[in-house]
């Protein structure tokens, strides 16, 4: 089945949700993902259709098994991007959340694992040469500003 990158977003989303608040609405999906509420009660009768979801219109949003485990996968590669981009390329928060929701759509499982090993082989073997890296581009980074 094929699932598209919008879809994942949605996906993720609702995880979220459902993690922080316990309950997932269209309305809530709509302010984070920037949506109108219409265009999310589209996507759910999609997502319904894969069998990603259990959606009926004024009923409860439930994620089910299948959608939970591509929506945590997804969330997943977001926050493991999100750290490798600040903790070992310096990046800014602010960029390298966005960057994160860009990469996760497109990164395989087998290269996501070889980043989080890499980012750990660096962090420990490397500790003093991954600091002056660091150091040198944040000392980049304000003079280009």
């Amino acid at each position: 089945m094929e699932i598209t990158k919008r879809e994942e977003e949605y996906l993720e989303t609702m995880y979220m949700l459902h993690r922080n608040k316990g309950i997932i609405r269209v309305k809530d999906i709509a302010r984070l993902m920037k949506v109108k509420p219409p265009s999310v009660v589209d996507a759910l009768k999609k997502l319904n259709e894969k069998g990603l979801v259990h959606y009926e219109k004024y009923d409860r949003i439930l994620l089910t098994e299948k959608g939970r485990k591509i929506a945590e996968a997804t969330y997943s590669k977001h926050v493991l991007l999100t750290e490798f981009f600040i903790e070992i390329l310096g990046i800014p928060p602010e960029i390298a959340e966005q960057d994160a929701c860009q990469f996760e759509h497109y990164v395989h499982e087998i290269t996501a694992e070889r980043i989080k090993e890499f980012a750990k082989f660096i962090q420990e073997q490397c500790p003093y040469v991954l600091k002056q890296f660091l150091k040198e581009k944040l000392t980049e980074d304000k003079r280009k500003r």
